[in-house]
């Protein structure tokens, strides 16, 4: 019966609406239940859209059939239709003795642990290992893709953690390809490609937000931009008096359309009209039925770019709003690289294998609800890293930390590690310190020294070696032959020995 559906229709929508109030309540205990739980409501919220959908179509009643259902009950017999209504559903119920009743009141509940949640969805099953669950981007292969594209991978060859800073800048001297490169198949399937990973990503992760129309007014954006010529690197360009075409290439230069060749200065491109090689183009072109461009008195060259050229703007135009849109997940996914850069391969795992344990998920779980303070297991009392962890212990023998280096310059402070222990000796502590014993010159000598007496030991005798040298220097017995000639009492006396004076 349609008022049966109907009536259904209504109570779906009703125990989806109750669903989603309980799930709204709830507070994720990690990253991981919290995309759960939203894509579980934005599964909920499909649905009611569906059932909504189907209850405007039986309200519209395009084809009569619930207006003579409403006068078939309102005007017959009401117990006839009852009957036949209740036969029909016996004969159904005889043909498929084991169809399972569905039950709304428990369609949507919370399942207890181990059941199967209705339309919920895995994030495991979601994101990548290096994409931790959403937090961070995972452009590696897309990396990989750009550097092996023609005008790229001649260049020098940028690192994972430089192309995550501008990946999502088109222009120089970030972005090495000129205006003809970004034309070529492999540079706008690489587009593609970047545009298609960062808004699935961004579905993934924000599955309650309305992206379809963020995504049309990026569109709109791209749209007024293209019209007024403000695109970053597409923009309209003249074409200039005597060339041979309109200037393309990156817009900065002088274009030839017969040689398809920018130049950057502009008498190089003069006198290249008299080049075999130019000639020989021109003749090419005009035998073509093309309108060549010779010695630069012909009409501008007509190209066929400028459906592909705006195709491939818009994807850059893209991937800018995508990237700004993400800029929390795009500074986290630097800091993550960064981190994993000075790790080894065995802790890499090893966080990986923390990340996917179910088992101490339960265990942080089980101590959050009974409110336990969260306590940091280190017996080996390391330092704590940048993330409130202690630091790895390879990282710690490394740097030496467990070597304590006292300085009593600096008022009996105690250094971790020998690398602290020499930075110090420049820093302003140690300095004050010396300038407090009366040391203000020559603090560089000072170097290695920490203790007090050893200080002003080493002063007092740099003290005497100067004032020693000063009273030599005044001392000097100075002659003066019958020139006039102005010298010491020692070369004096050698000059008359040897008769030259």
């Amino acid at each position: 019966m349609i008022l049966e559906e109907q009536r259904l229709l209504h109570e779906d929508i009703e125990r989806l609406e109750q669903a989603i109030a309980e799930r709204t309540l709830e507070e994720p205990k990690n990253i991981r239940e919290r995309l759960n739980r939203d894509h579980q409501i934005a599964n909920f919220l499909n649905r009611i859209q569906h059932q909504s959908t189907r209850l405007l179509q039986i309200y519209a009643d395009d084809d009569g059939q619930r207006l003579k259902e409403i006068q078939t009950i309102s005007t017959g017999d009401p117990f006839e239709e009852f009957y036949k209504e209740y036969s029909s559903i016996k004969d159904f119920h005889k043909r498929y003795p084991n169809e399972p009743a569905e039950n709304l009141e428990r369609a949507y509940k919370r399942r207890a642990h181990g059941e199967p949640e209705p339309m919920r969805v895995d994030a495991t099953k979601m994101f990548t290992g290096e994409e931790g669950f959403g937090r961070f981007f995972d452009l590696n292969l897309l990396h990989e893709t750009y550097l092996n594209l023609p005008g790229v991978k001649n260049t020098r060859r940028i690192p994972y953690l430089q192309y995550l800073e501008m990946f999502d800048q088109f222009t120089p001297p970030q972005c090495p390809l000129k205006r003809p490169d970004k034309l070529t198949d492999a540079y706008f399937q690489y587009l593609t490609n970047l545009a298609a990973y960062l808004e699935d990503f961004m579905r993934k992760i924000k599955p309650l937000e309305d992206l379809d129309r963020l995504f049309s007014e990026f569109d709109k954006e791209f749209e007024s931009a293209w019209e007024a010529g403000s695109i970053p690197g597409w923009e309209k360009q003249e074409a200039k008096t005597g060339a041979a075409g309109p200037t393309e290439g990156t817009g900065s230069g002088f274009w030839c359309a017969d040689c398809q060749k920018e130049f950057g200065n502009e008498n190089v491109f003069q006198h290249h009209f008299s080049s075999k090689k130019h000639k020989k183009a021109a003749a090419e072109n005009a035998n073509g039925g093309e309108n060549g461009a010779s010695n630069g008195t012909s009409a501008p060259k007509v190209t066929g770019h400028s459906v592909k050229e705006k195709a491939v703007a818009a994807r850059e135009f893209r991937i800018k709003k995508l990237a700004g849109a993400m800029q929390t997940e795009r500074s986290d996914t630097r800091v993550n690289v960064e981190r994993r850069m000075g790790m080894t391969e065995r802790e890499r795992q090893q966080e990986l294998e923390a990340l996917f344990n179910d088992e101490e998920e339960v265990v942080q779980e089980a101590e959050n609800e009974e409110g336990a303070e969260d306590k940091i297991y280190n017996p080996l009392k390391l330092p704590m890293g940048w993330d409130g962890k202690p630091i790895p212990f390879w990282l710690y023998k490394l740097h030496g930390l467990g070597n304590e280096f006292p300085c009593e310059i600096c008022g009996n402070f105690v250094y971790m590690g020998r690398r602290a222990f020499d930075k110090h000796f420049t820093e302003g502590r140690h300095l004050y310190g010396l300038r407090c014993l009366g040391i203000t010159k020559d603090m560089s000598l000072f170097r290695e020294i920490t203790g007090i007496d050893e200080a002003l030991k080493l002063h007092q005798k740099l003290e005497a070696e100067k004032k020693k040298s000063k009273q030599a220097m005044e001392n000097v017995v100075q002659m003066e032959d019958a020139q006039g000639n102005v010298m010491p009492e020692k070369v004096y006396y050698d000059l008359q020995k040897q008769g030259l004076l």
